[in-house]
């Protein structure tokens, strides 16, 4: 029995070893492959596609930067990764038998996309929950936008701003306008299931509500995040 347990804490130190490891890797280094393309690309159905073009965070233009903000997370600058309202939020909409929603926040989202599988499960939320804490430990709020915005499926095999600004509307991510960022966060729940262009009424709808939701937002301000751990 001992031996087991010395087993067990073995495995359970190298895990801890690799992960951190891996999460230090990308602080600095470009993911070149999510979990989730893999998948994406085997399917049945899969159209055999798979664009997608890292660029640094500079490249992609501000206005989707606080699109999926204002769509995703509104505090995302703010808090330590988990939304703890939304979190509560949505565990009462599925208590009451409501449609299934997430409380996930870009961190978590980012966590999941880079190391994680898709389909829901208690282990599955449990390590999304570890590799959260350990990107929102190592890394700034700016470059778990930049991972999230680079890994993020945005269509049917287009992942990240760059292959989704050319595939949706014929530009580099750099130059996309604020209603064609608004369009491309309107997608995000499925993107799968949705066009950023042409939109239909419901995307168009959504996207009204995005671009009204950017304005009262304001500047986006990653430093918010640095003055706040400063105070603290």
């Amino acid at each position: 029995m001992n031996r087991f347990f010395r087993f067990l804490a073995k495995i359970a130190v190298w895990f801890v070893i690799i992960t951190f490891g891996l999460v230090l890797v990308f602080k600095w280094f470009p993911v070149p492959i999510t979990p989730l393309m893999v998948i994406r690309y085997f399917e049945k159905d899969s159209p055999k596609v798979l664009k997608h073009d890292w660029q640094p965070i500079e490249s992609i233009s501000k206005n989707l930067q606080l699109a999926v903000i204002c769509s995703e997370d509104q505090t995302f600058v703010k808090h330590n990764g988990f939304n703890l309202k939304a979190i509560e939020k949505a565990y009462q909409d599925n208590k009451k038998g409501k449609r299934i929603k997430g409380g996930s926040t870009i961190s978590q989202q980012t966590a999941k996309n880079v190391f994680l599988w898709p389909e829901r499960s208690w282990l599955r939320k449990g390590l999304e929950t570890y590799f959260t804490f350990l990107i929102e430990l190592t890394w700034s709020k700016q470059r778990i936008m930049e991972v999230y915005l680079n890994s993020i499926e945005m269509g049917n095999g287009i992942y990240g701003a760059e292959a989704a600004a050319y595939y949706w509307f014929k530009k580099p991510a750099s130059k996309l306008s604020k209603l064609e960022a608004s369009a491309i966060a309107a997608i995000l729940p499925s993107p799968r299931k949705y066009k950023a262009n042409p939109v239909t009424k419901y995307i168009a709808s959504r996207k009204t509500w995005i671009i009204k939701q950017m304005n009262f937002y304001g500047v986006l301000n990653y430093k918010i995040e640095d003055e706040n751990n400063t105070k603290h």
